[in-house]
């Protein structure tokens, strides 16, 4: 029980930051040699998911205070 919640914590915190890094320096480098390209616009878009994981949500801010 505990190796598995363990397990899926280090999973969290550091393969999938790790892949959404993966994949967007694989994008820059394929931009580089090839130029702009469908593939590479959803490896940056899929780069941007994987990070958008580990963050909070944003609060919805109200327009008056109360």
């Amino acid at each position: 029980m505990i190796f598995s919640l363990i397990r899926r914590f280090v999973i969290m915190a550091v393969a999938i930051p790790l892949a959404a890094a993966g994949f967007r320096k694989l994008s820059d480098r394929l931009e580089a040699r090839k130029g702009p390209t469908r593939t590479t616009r959803y490896m940056r878009q899929g780069a941007d998911l994987l990070a958008g994981f580990g963050r909070q949500p944003q609060k919805k801010r109200r327009r008056f205070a109360w």
